[in-house]
């Protein structure tokens, strides 16, 4: 393991670490030499914690709701009085209350919005204060890495997950606030959208087979590039979504300014926008929109008809 990629003495956080995709995340982690604070809403965390302990690492569980603004306080304390520092968070915890909108509930929009994005808000600030003053103790930078877990919902705005593709879409927004605003302090913040075959994603995907001797949508592979990115040798990616599944990371482009519109007399009345802006629109694909569609046919081994069926 070369010291570039290795998380020998640091302390990472993974929440959503009972099962699934977090599971798979905290294992690696240990694996690259972490200690692990795992967090879940049950007794699984601590039944992942004696897994990272009986691979010769350390390991504390702390149970509890991440949508509780105060967990993310419970959790950084716990990194640090357990281990004596806080290097990594990795945001991972989340609910589904799939509905379409005109059968969506006010209980079905908050619990997603508490969960997923309240969650991942609530332990970046408590990391962000902890790292901030980390840093003016050091009299300089420090090391911190976030990785959040946003999805490609919120690049397709699904019809039946208006309240999970705003969550999303607001983490990647999270995401880089976090990078803008915690640079100085030695902080990277990249976000994930990851395709794994875990429990809340049963029934969602057909079957993508095997390549070499794994399941193409086995957590384990998006475990191995989020390990990636809290290591040393991320230091100079910030910022940044990715879609990770199968066989491929892709790093998604900023959006860009596809046509601008220009008031000819500095001030637009509705007939001139009528005029300019309405022929650019005549005959277009309804499907010219601003989801990503693209993504859906990104093309990686053995996942072909897996990205169809999402």
């Amino acid at each position: 393991m070369s010291s570039n990629t290795s998380l020998e003495d640091k302390t990472a956080v993974v929440t959503g670490a009972g099962a699934g995709l977090g599971r798979s995340e905290a294992l690696a982690l240990a694996g690259r030499g972490a200690n692990v604070v795992v967090n879940d809403v049950g007794p699984a965390a601590e039944d992942v914690a004696a897994e990272i302990r009986a691979l010769g690492r350390e390991a504390v569980a702390v149970t509890g709701d991440i949508g509780d603004w105060s967990m993310g306080d419970r959790l950084v304390r716990a990194a640090v009085e357990s281990f004596g520092g806080l290097d990594v968070v990795v945001n991972n915890a989340g609910v589904l209350r799939d509905k379409m909108l005109f059968n969506l509930t006010e209980s079905d929009w908050d619990a997603v919005i508490r969960v997923h994005l309240k969650g991942h808000a609530g332990l970046s600030r408590a990391a962000a204060v902890h790292w901030r003053a980390a840093s003016k103790a050091a009299g300089g930078p420090v090391y911190g890495r976030v990785v959040n877990t946003s999805s490609e919902a919120f690049l397709f705005g699904p019809a039946g997950q208006p309240n999970y593709a705003a969550a999303k879409a607001g983490i990647v927004a999270l995401t880089l606030a976090t990078a803008q605003g915690l640079s100085r302090y030695g902080v990277r913040a990249n976000a994930i959208c990851p395709r794994a075959r875990t429990g809340m994603t049963a029934g969602v995907f057909g079957d993508g087979g095997e390549v070499g001797g794994l399941d193409v949508l086995a957590p384990e592979r998006v475990a191995t590039f989020v390990s990636y990115l809290a290591s040393p040798a991320s230091e100079e990616i910030n910022g940044q979504v990715f879609v990770v599944y199968g066989d491929m990371v892709a790093l998604m482009a900023a959006p860009t300014v596809e046509r601008k519109f220009t008031a000819g007399d500095g001030v637009f009345s509705v007939e001139e926008l009528d005029a300019q802006v309405t022929p650019h629109f005549s005959g277009r694909d309804p499907y010219r929109t601003y989801a990503a569609y693209s993504v859906a046919r990104l093309d990686t081994t053995g996942v072909r008809n897996v990205a169809r069926a999402t």
